[in-house]
């Protein structure tokens, strides 16, 4: 009977996505695209859900040179919107939508709930800090080899300083999609941050 239990905790565990037409209707990809999707999700995920540690596996295969494993961390937290610890299919589809084929309004926002670490609608300069660490130790050393030590840092102090439009020491959704809008530069580095996705 224990085998018949294990199976019964196999099929239980695994999950399915909602129809496909629904998510046709929710994102911006066709229902073949959503096919092919699906397919690589469950080929790299048979359970249907990405616990943390897959996707901090999946993302080290990308960046050989680097550590990518407070990146893929803090990128978790903003793909598992839950925050139950576990990302499904539908999940990574609605952020990829928006990353790959969203208006520009609607990645600003992903990336700010990116930043927003302890999510509470304000992205301070530590949590900007860590972030930027995060993407800089993920490129690694072969990326940017003529980085100082402080590069992060700087980085950040003039992101922040060009954001924080009240000077209050934090940045709200508004400020940041206004600063983004505004600064090409700004807008460039972010777009880095797009093709480390």
């Amino acid at each position: 009977s224990d085998k018949i239990e294990d199976e019964l905790e196999m099929t239980t565990v695994c999950h399915r996505p909602e129809g496909l037409e629904q998510l046709e209707a929710q994102t911006n990809f066709t229902k073949r695209e959503l096919q092919v999707l699906y397919r690589g999700f469950k080929n790299e995920c048979p359970s249907g859900v990405v616990n943390e540690e897959t996707f901090k596996h999946i993302y080290a295969q990308f960046f050989p040179h680097g550590d990518a494993s407070m990146y893929a961390h803090y990128l978790f937290n903003a793909f598992d919107t839950a925050q139950n610890g576990s990302v499904k299919f539908e999940d990574f589809v609605m952020a990829l939508s928006i990353l790959l084929r969203g208006t520009v309004h609607e990645k600003l926002r992903w990336t700010f709930n990116l930043y927003d670490i302890n999510k509470d609608g304000y992205i301070n300069k530590e949590e900007m800090m860590d972030i930027v660490k995060a993407i800089y130790d993920m490129m690694g050393k072969y990326t940017y080899p003529v980085l100082k030590e402080d590069a992060p840092r700087q980085h950040v102090e003039v992101f922040f300083q060009k954001m924080d439009k009240n000077k209050d020491g934090l940045v709200t959704l508004d400020e940041f999609i206004e600063s983004c809008q505004e600064d090409d530069n700004i807008m460039r580095s972010l777009q880095l941050f797009e093709n480390v996705m």
